[in-house]
């Protein structure tokens, strides 16, 4: 948290590929990042290291691929929601892929830090993300990724008619 406060992505960067190095030296046979937000350093990770990394963005597209759909919603960190890692992997695999505005992408920024961090379920704030998310879905995604590890305390897969893509979930079934 302090190095993305600071924008220091090299020191997560080196933080990230050591770790990795480590619990390869340790004997770990595959590896997972347990933050969609870290996958930014997904690629220099598995470089660094022989073992399988389990990436969240591929077991998320072969979960929509499974549901037969091109053209998805994205929530998650503003970092996550703005930043190619993500998004551009989606579409380099065929999957069409939109984010809310800005003000919409500040409102999710706001709530995962200052209330899904902390596990406050606000009433309001599921109504705010509901409303995003039928945005997105009448501007043609057939579903919604919930790309951050805390918004499925906030939303379920009953709160929609669309499928929801809990990557929390579809991460661990992968590495599973």
């Amino acid at each position: 948290e302090a190095f993305m406060k600071e924008k220091d992505f090299e020191g997560i960067r080196t933080m990230m590929v050591k770790s990795a190095q480590r619990l390869e030296k340790a004997g770990a046979e595959l590896l997972m990042i347990g933050a969609n937000t870290m996958h930014f350093v997904a690629d220099p990770v598995q470089e660094s290291v022989s073992i399988p990394l389990v990436h969240i963005v591929d077991a998320t597209i072969a979960a929509i691929r499974a549901k037969g759909l091109t053209k998805v919603g994205l929530l998650g960190t503003k970092f996550t929601m703005e930043q190619d890692f993500f998004r551009q992997r989606l579409i380099s695999n065929g999957i069409d892929v939109n984010v809310p505005g800005a003000e919409d992408r500040e409102f999710i920024q706001q709530t995962i830090f200052r209330e899904l961090f902390s596990a406050v379920i606000n009433p309001e704030s599921k109504k705010r993300f509901l409303f995003i998310m039928d945005g997105l879905a009448q501007k043609g995604a057939q579903g919604i990724i919930l790309g951050c590890t805390e918004i499925p305390l906030l939303i379920k897969q009953e709160d929609m008619i669309l499928p929801v893509f809990d990557t929390t979930e579809i991460h661990a079934l992968a590495a599973v």
